[in-house]
């Protein structure tokens, strides 16, 4: 196919709603008949490598452009199946490596992926008619779907693999014709068939306020004010997963909610734990949103967190926010 004359593939349908830049990427290799690598290759060289990288973070220039041109679709809707999609939104700057806020990591390590940072839906992916995989799936604060009203999976049930779709057809032939994106590249398990469990919340407030924002993520309604929030609950999911041994905010908020803590691993942060957790931990982030000024007085008045750490590595601080905690600055009139 290099040196292809026409200015468009000979199959070069548009990307579906909220489709995933590798997701669409790879149904265009199956469509001509090739195997991802194969399709990749031809188009772009072996200089130019796709799959040995986080794509759909990284969307670099001549991929986002040679899309465009070869299947009609302008260039904002193929930038729109990426994660820069996201910066002004999730994440304010676009950094190439180390963590962005609220992107779940893939721990990408020679085309395999080590992490379980794409998530699925498997009623999403059975009701399909043809399967893919959605850009909402590897945002961490988006554990649920609300389509469906389940927890997301972050992993083949069967062998406890992360999706990984883009190496469904490493054992096939040069030569593909029917590879479905909806099974575990690992051992084959149809993923669709997934137990569906549905999400249990503390209180129905916590539900609706943690469900509003994983729909308006999918629908791509995210305004001012849940941007502003979810860059306040970012920080304190830092706070949360700390090894800062004075910092108690997460132990405090457990006991006032009456809940069992679990074991956080500091080092991963909200992007690289499993769901179970982050469900759990949202919840706990949630509860102090929904009253958020005299929750976090208290906390600070039982001396769970100190007033120096609502501000410190915190770049972007919301207004709001700002002025709520300078009432916090003085501890004599907490």
């Amino acid at each position: 196919m290099k040196g292809f004359t026409s200015p468009l593939w000979p199959i070069h349908f548009k990307p579906l709603p909220d489709e995933l830049l590798s997701s669409w990427l790879v149904r265009l290799a199956h469509s001509h008949g090739l195997k991802a690598q194969t399709f990749c290759n031809l188009i772009f060289g072996s200089r130019l490598q796709v799959w040995n990288r986080d794509i759909d973070r990284l969307a670099p220039e001549w991929l986002i452009t040679e899309l465009s041109d070869r299947t009609g679709t302008p260039i904002e809707q193929v930038m729109d199946t990426t994660l820069q999609s996201y910066q002004g939104i999730l994440y304010h700057r676009h950094r190439a490596s180390g963590t962005l806020s609220w992107i779940q990591s893939l721990k990408l390590h020679h085309r395999k992926f080590e992490g379980f940072g794409l998530q699925f839906c498997p009623k999403c992916l059975a009701q399909d008619k043809e399967p893919y995989f959605r850009k909402s799936w590897r945002v961490a604060f988006n554990t649920t779907c609300t389509s469906h009203n389940c927890i997301l999976c972050d992993r083949c049930p069967y062998c406890g693999c992360g999706a990984a779709f883009h190496r469904n057809d490493m054992r096939h032939a040069q030569y593909v014709t029917i590879v479905s994106l909806k099974k575990c590249h690992q051992c084959g398990f149809d993923l669709s068939r997934s137990q569906v469990i549905r999400p249990k919340y503390e209180s129905k407030a916590i539900g609706k306020f943690l469900g509003n924002l994983s729909q308006k993520l999918f629908d791509g309604t995210l305004g001012q004010t849940e941007i502003d929030n979810l860059l306040v609950m970012h920080h304190f999911a830092k706070l949360i997963f700390t090894r800062n041994s004075t910092v108690h905010l997460y132990s405090r908020l457990c006991d006032v909610m009456n809940i069992d803590e679990i074991a956080l691993n500091s080092k991963d942060g909200i992007e690289g734990v499993n769901i179970e957790t982050r469900h759990h931990v949202l919840q706990v982030i949630a509860y102090l949103m929904l009253d958020f000024g005299p929750r976090l007085r208290k906390a600070i008045k039982n001396k769970s967190i100190r007033y120096s750490y609502l501000k410190k590595d915190f770049d972007d601080i919301p207004n709001w926010y700002s002025n709520l905690i300078e009432r916090f600055s003085d501890w004599r009139e907490i």
